[in-house]
């Protein structure tokens, strides 16, 4: 009798120790409390590189509305100097303003398609990388996953096995007994 009420108090003591040793439900929190970092972490970079792209689409913008309006007011400056020429050559001055028109355009289209070009690519970039780094945070969290089940399972067996020694031991102890 004296050594089933040891055996039990040893099997008792296992238990405890091993229940308060480690806690599933924190180590679960604790997975959610990082999974759910990680996620806000992913949203505030994804928020601070769209902010940059659409500054430097702003920025772009009005760098291209000062360079209009420098043109315009170059073209004024040109005119108005070309009217006080000497008439002969009116044809060639007019020429000459076209040309410079001309280009000036050409020269404002190839930047706005650049900026256009260089924010798609960045927008694109940007996407690719979200879904990558959530795409990264969901493998993890599989494996996590798997990593706890198995360690669970791990934990429990070797649990039984020892509580089914533990048993017989304490069947041996007793048949020796009597």
């Amino acid at each position: 009798m004296k050594k089933n009420v040891m055996i039990s108090a040893l099997v008792a003591t296992i238990l405890t120790t091993a229940s308060a040793d480690f806690s599933f439900g924190d180590m679960f929190k604790d997975m959610k409390e990082a999974a759910t970092s990680m996620s806000k972490d992913m949203k505030d970079s994804v928020v601070a590189m769209k902010d940059g792209a659409v500054e430097t689409s702003k920025s772009a913008e009005r760098t291209v509305t000062n360079v209009s309006a420098d043109v315009k007011d170059s073209a004024v400056k040109v005119s108005d100097d070309l009217k006080t020429a000497e008439v002969s050559t009116s044809k060639d001055t007019r020429d000459a303003t076209v040309e410079l028109a001309e280009d000036t355009k050409d020269s404002i289209t190839n930047t706005t398609k650049d900026l256009k070009d260089s924010t798609t690519i960045a927008s694109k970039d940007l996407k690719d990388s979200a879904i990558e780094v959530s795409k990264d945070v969901n493998d993890a969290t599989k494996t996590i996953s798997n990593d706890t089940r198995d360690s669970v399972k791990t934990v429990s067996n070797d649990l039984d096995d020892s509580t089914k020694t533990i048993s017989n031991d304490a069947a041996d102890a007793t048949k020796e007994v009597k």
